[in-house]
């Protein structure tokens, strides 16, 4: 599964660590995999920067095998990473890269979460070549469903065909303010189902700048969104 999203800063990457997290506390054996070359953050929001020494353009130069390149993350029962080379010219990677890829790790995984680049270009079209299914991350704002509309065309058009929308840094007062889209407006606006929303909070800010999914405090209604909303994308529980 791709997660994506038309523009930058809406939160895709920090939906990746935690439905990631999510998924593995739920008993699942999980990587997710950044793709973002030369701009990678997967691996600063989970926390797991001082343990990278290979990434995903090694293991496709032939450098390492795909094990050494894996990092687990040690606080979950299964959670593996996959990073991004800081270096975009360090590997051309290229569809049949990444689906001999993800084809060899489907050997070991329950699920493979790739954290797409953002916008639809090449680096883009890459990412998401072994993807079935996708969850595209939006905001409340007309320009950023606008976008994610774009990018639900574009799957389509490269051949995936399931998707979800997750709505993120909803704020309670924006729907009642004729300026932002209401809850109901973002659900008719988009071509594609809503499995998921995610209030603003600080402690979302807390936990990416501190490497420590939100999912990690088990008793906050943050947490207990995005569980739900895991449960429905990928009918576990």
């Amino acid at each position: 599964i791709v997660i994506t999203s038309g523009k930058g800063g809406v939160g895709k990457t920090t939906s990746t660590a935690n439905i990631g997290a999510g998924l593995s506390w739920l008993g699942k054996k999980v990587i997710v995999i950044d793709t973002d070359l030369g701009l990678r953050n997967l691996d600063v929001v989970m926390g797991l920067e001082n343990q990278i020494v290979y990434d995903i353009s090694d293991v496709v130069n032939g450098i390492c095998t795909i094990k050494k390149a894996l990092i687990r993350d040690r606080r979950f029962r299964a959670l593996y990473l996959l990073s991004a080379s800081q270096m975009p010219e360090k590997a051309q990677i290229k569809p049949a890269h990444m689906q001999k890829l993800c084809e060899k790790l489907s050997e070991k995984f329950d699920h493979i979460i790739i954290d797409a680049p953002q916008g639809i270009g090449e680096d883009w079209q890459t990412a998401i070549s072994p993807a079935d299914r996708a969850v595209i991350v939006t905001t409340q704002e007309y320009v950023s469903l606008r976008d994610a509309d774009s990018v639900g065309r574009k799957l389509l058009s490269c051949g995936i065909r399931e998707m979800s929308a997750v709505v993120n840094r909803i704020r309670p007062a924006h729907g009642s303010n004729a300026i932002f889209p209401s809850i109901s407006d973002i659900a008719e606006s988009l071509r594609f189902p809503v499995c998921g929303m995610i209030q603003e909070d600080e402690n979302i800010y807390i936990s990416m700048n501190s490497g420590i999914p939100v999912v990690c405090k088990k008793d906050s209604y943050i947490t207990k969104n995005f569980v739900n909303m895991i449960e429905r994308i990928f009918e576990v529980s």
